[in-house]
């Protein structure tokens, strides 16, 4: 993460607020040349009238001011780390502008990217990615991630891209990144604590990410002697996983005779009533077949009377 980057981000929010509230009343379409990924209207002018056209011109706009237009300058890493940080921010805004149109990113992808032949051309002189498409495609696990879940990292990216934005290596005010540091740390640890945090998931990668973007903010404050920045706390251990029994045994010891005992205990029980169930059942069909010979008895004995 730098400050350029951050910038297009900030940009975007001039014409396309990420609050529902604030409304600037600025034309969606001053923003540069936004209004080409826009859909075709009837006066056959394109134009983007809905939250989801901004939405995906907001995507597509900011894939090619962040990765397109700098593709030879970046490596692969920071490509991939653009493209979570473009995600964040497209999944937020779904979001919050409650588009149903999607459930995941993936949705997206299959119907606005993967066949788009804007992405499928050809990337020269970077040797990892032939096309466009094959940038995203490298991060594909991220697509299935639920919007809900990628959404709630976007208050810290915004918080660390303007922190990364206002620090000045000329004229360096600690105070404010001490602040603003202390901040994204609380905002950081709620992310940590989360249940979806579990090793090797697309949450675990995101929340990486943002923890290499605020070291790198912090290494900046390092280097002009503001020394009191405040590390992040580690990552939390990877939640018990039913799949590996020797930890659950371990986690479980105390507890695990007990709970063994239930499901016997269950099947006894329901051994018991099934038995009784079943004699019941022959109780109740013998008595009912007692009555009918009783019956049928007595009607004929009527019947020797009446004769």
């Amino acid at each position: 993460m730098d400050h350029h980057r951050c910038i297009r981000f900030g940009t975007l929010r001039v014409f396309y607020p990420d609050e529902l509230e604030n409304s600037t009343g600025i034309d969606f379409h001053g923003n540069g040349k936004i209004r080409d990924y826009c859909p075709i209207v009837d006066s056959g002018n394109k134009e983007c009238r809905t939250d989801l056209d901004k939405i995906k011109a907001g995507f597509i706009w900011l894939f090619n001011q962040i990765i397109v237009n700098k593709i030879n300058n970046l490596n692969k890493d920071q490509i991939e780390i653009f493209i979570i940080h473009i995600m964040i921010w497209f999944s937020y805004m779904l979001n919050i502008k409650n588009v149903m149109e999607f459930e995941d990113i993936n949705e997206f992808y299959d119907k606005y990217i993967k066949n788009d032949d804007e992405y499928n051309k050809s990337i020269t002189n970077v040797s990892d990615y032939n096309s466009y498409k094959e940038i995203i495609d490298k991060k594909k696990d991220l697509l299935n991630i639920n919007f809900d879940d990628i959404s709630n990292f976007y208050a810290a990216f915004k918080l660390l891209c303007s922190m990364h934005t206002d620090f000045s290596a000329n004229n360096p005010n600690c105070t404010e990144y001490i602040e603003k540091s202390n901040e994204f740390v609380s905002k950081y640890t709620s992310l940590n604590d989360d249940s979806n945090n579990i090793d090797g998931s697309s949450y675990r990668q995101v929340l990486c990410t943002l923890s290499n973007d605020y070291d790198n903010f912090k290494k900046k404050c390092n280097d002009v002697n503001c020394m009191d920045i405040p590390s992040l706390p580690t990552i939390k251990a990877t939640q018990v996983s039913v799949n590996n029994p020797e930890e659950t045994s371990l986690h479980n010891s105390g507890v695990t005779s007990s709970s063994s005992s239930i499901p016997n205990t269950l099947i006894l029980v329901l051994s018991i009533f099934g038995v009784i169930a079943f004699f019941l059942g022959i109780s109740y069909k013998y008595s009912l077949f007692g009555f009918r010979k009783r019956s049928q008895r007595q009607h004929l004995r009527a019947k020797l009377k009446n004769k």
